[in-house]
């Protein structure tokens, strides 16, 4: 704790007091919004792992359909059959207000949803094998997409949890504590200057009676 550089009168006294119940207001603020972004970061984290762990199992089974596929087609068949894509995808980027930290909001929209068009080739002279990768691959698109918003999220708002906990910290032990040992000063100093101030009027009074009266 360190007592702050004021005048130890009234009006600062009355100042500091209203700083001390205005730290503590977003002392308590701070506190509460640290642990909802706490929360929601949490639920974002299990997401994350689920997630990552499906995506990861839906990519290691289209590499190795695509490992057999490669395989038991000619290079030159598989890289024509996979040159020209019939579908295609927009991705809309939005963001939504998390206790005021903007996590984005990945949309994908398809040409079409026939599910027929992540298939731009003819199955003639394909390995079943290639199907199962592009059928793989197309399951798991949506899961990729939601991952990156997940972890995008998770990463804005760690930034803002310990931006949180540094504030929460200065009011915590820095901020609130100077407030009170400078508001402890100066009213103890008050109180001496109120005592000295009486003794000294006492002094007076005995003065004047003595004076009046002619008191020795």
């Amino acid at each position: 704790m360190a007592r702050l550089n004021v005048n130890p009168t009234r009006m600062e006294l009355s100042k500091l007091k209203k700083k001390l119940v205005s730290a503590r207001r977003g002392h308590k603020l701070l506190k509460d919004k640290r642990d909802e972004l706490m929360r929601q970061f949490m639920i974002l984290i299990r997401e994350d792992r689920e997630l990552r762990s499906e995506v990861e199992t839906a990519i290691g089974v289209a590499n190795r359909y695509m490992a057999v596929a490669g395989s038991v087609m000619q290079r030159e068949v598989l890289d024509t059959a996979l040159m020209i894509p019939k579908q295609e995808v927009e991705l809309e980027v939005g963001e939504k207000n998390v206790m005021s930290v903007y996590i984005p909001e990945f949309k994908p929209k398809f040409r079409t949803s026939d599910s027929s068009d992540i298939y731009s080739y003819g199955t003639a002279f394909t390995s079943i094998d290639l199907d199962g990768a592009v059928s793989a691959l197309s399951e798991v698109f949506p899961k990729m997409i939601r991952l990156a918003e997940v972890e995008k999220a998770c990463q804005l708002m760690a930034d803002e949890i310990e931006k949180t906990r540094r504030r929460v910290n200065a009011l915590e032990h820095i901020m609130i504590p100077d407030y009170e040992e400078t508001i402890k000063y100066i009213t103890m100093k008050l109180s001496e200057n109120e005592r000295s101030t009486t003794t000294s009027l006492m002094k007076v009074k005995d003065m004047v009676l003595k004076q009046k009266y002619d008191y020795q």
